[in-house]
């Protein structure tokens, strides 16, 4: 989904706060034009900032994983050389306010070491083990050059951490490779990555032997070794020297695919929590962990097919699920397979195995957050109107709409009026041999009203990080004043503000990142 108007303003927010204003302007410039090279943002924020500038502020921001470098190769026959050329990345940019739910995952799945160790790169954007073994050394409290490295281990192992990617890959032509493809077998199957960035990102991103070295290794005393003898020969990709430093050291990033697919799943177990029972969510949290690891991208439609020994496996490891017979875990699989008018099936029962239909469990979750808006923003008559439409997914006549909705024929145009007004709705005039007045037929655009959705939820998003920026400022006025009541009330409200903010950032993920 493309970047909402909103979406840009927060993520210009986000770097404001965090690098300032004159890195945020080179930012923007990238948000709003798409990619450039260095060149031409130097001459679009001339002459506030000098080329060099331009060139160190791209340096920060590849630094911290919110700008990728690229070329595209020039076409065949032609003389011109590849230009560089920097597209930013707008999610790692919104991931940032995620910091701390990043945190919170590493130190309940691993432990406050680990964590440590991933705050580090969190803040620093990409490390050595020798730079992360320096900052533990400059701590008040360092753990030890063999806890840094055995904590590290540990983050790749799970694949919180990764190799950072190539730093400027080469993108092919597509229009020769298009034509290459045209009429093969490979045209058929595979499928273009839809945007420039997919393309940039599948070719910067390295194959897993080279991504996750440790897990090709053979070595147990060189956990993190930098040489690829340990990697099969089958698998191995042309290295690329820039992902190490000069000192032929890898260098680390956090890896927050990874992350987003770990909050993906917890959104889903507490959705089928809510709308079945406690042990439904033991054995979908099972069928998570069992799939998990066949996930090719964080926005699958459905995990690969599981049999039910695999499940109640899985099931038993974890202290809930061993009060769990084999004979209730049946009966979850088959209430998740189960279909209603108001929920759809979460699981797929196909040929003695099980499916996890994520896109079904998350468009529960998004229809609730619409209908609760249009509850809060048009009253009960509306949002009976709109879940009617919602369930038929189709263009309905006024009066079948009231009907339906137990609502006043006279009051129900006016009501579907303001919804469309607002970009809930579309409507659709149908003209009718012999009648002056126009039906008019209604219906919901899902993708329409989540884009809309989502760029009301960034716009709250951004008035709450300003008015927390506001309360943060009083309390330090306060803090001079040393007026204690006062000083309490605003840290309440600023711990409210924060709250919010958490929550909205769920939602936001329920739309944007799942």
């Amino acid at each position: 989904m493309t970047t909402t108007e909103y979406g840009i303003v927060y993520a210009v927010h986000i770097i404001t706060v965090q690098f300032g204003s004159v890195v945020s302007k080179v930012c923007e410039f990238l948000l709003r034009r798409g990619p450039l090279s260095s060149r031409e943002i130097s001459r679009l924020v001339e002459p506030d900032m000098s080329y060099n500038q331009v060139k160190d502020i791209l340096c920060l921001l590849i630094q911290h994983n919110c700008v990728q470098a690229f070329s595209i190769e020039p076409p065949d026959g032609s003389e011109s050389k590849a230009t560089v050329q920097y597209i930013v990345l707008c999610n790692n940019i919104l991931h940032r306010v995620r910091y701390n739910k990043f945190s919170r995952i590493v130190n309940e799945e691993l432990d406050f070491k680990c964590g440590a160790v991933l705050d580090g790169l969190l803040s620093n954007g990409r490390l050595t083990l020798g730079q992360l073994i320096e900052r533990d050394k400059d701590s008040g409290k360092p753990t030890g050059s063999e806890e840094i490295r055995e904590s590290l281990q540990k983050l790749v192992a799970d694949r919180f951490v990764e190799r950072i990617p190539s730093p400027e890959p080469v993108l092919g032509n597509k229009e020769q490779e298009l034509a290459k493809k045209k009429g093969s077998k490979a045209a058929k199957i595979l499928k273009e990555p839809e945007t420039l960035e997919e393309r940039v990102l599948e070719a910067a991103t390295p194959v897993d032997a080279i991504r996750f070295p440790h897990i090709f290794e053979q070595d147990s005393n060189s956990p993190l070794a930098d040489n690829d003898s340990n990697i099969p020969e089958g698998k191995r990709k042309q290295r690329d020297v820039d992902s190490s430093d000069h000192n032929n050291e890898v260098i680390w990033r956090p890896n927050f695919e990874e992350f987003i697919r770990r909050l993906r799943h917890k959104a889903c177990v507490e959705i089928v929590k809510e709308r079945r029972d406690e042990g439904c969510a033991i054995v979908l949290k099972a069928m998570l962990e069992v799939g998990r690891s066949h996930e090719k991208k964080v926005k699958t439609d459905k995990s690969v097919p599981m049999s039910l020994s695999s499940i109640y496996e899985e099931v038993m490891k974890t202290e809930a699920g061993r009060t769990l017979v084999l004979e209730r875990v049946e009966a979850c699989l088959d209430q998740l397979s189960a279909t209603s008018s108001y929920l759809p099936a979460f699981v797929i029962e196909m040929d003695d195995s099980y499916v996890v239909d994520f896109k079904s469990i998350l468009s529960v979750a998004q229809k609730d957050e619409v209908q609760a808006v249009v509850m809060r923003r048009y009253g009960k008559e509306a949002f009976r109107m709109f879940r009617y439409l919602s369930q038929e997914g189709r263009f309905v006549e006024t009066n079948k709409i009231a009907d339906a909705a137990l609502t006043e024929k006279k009051d129900t145009p006016q009501i579907l009026l303001k919804m469309w007004k607002d970009g809930y709705l579309h409507m659709q005039k149908l003209v009718v041999t012999g009648s002056y007045v126009p039906f008019l037929l209604w219906k919901v655009n899902k993708l329409i009203v989540t884009k809309q959705m989502l760029d009301e939820m960034y716009h709250a998003s951004l008035n709450l990080s300003l008015r927390l920026a506001h309360e943060l400022e009083l309390e330090k006025e306060v803090i001079l004043l040393s007026s204690r009541e006062r000083d309490k009330k605003i840290k309440a409200k600023g711990l409210l503000l924060s709250s919010t903010r958490f929550k909205l950032d769920d939602a936001i993920m329920i739309f944007h990142d799942f």
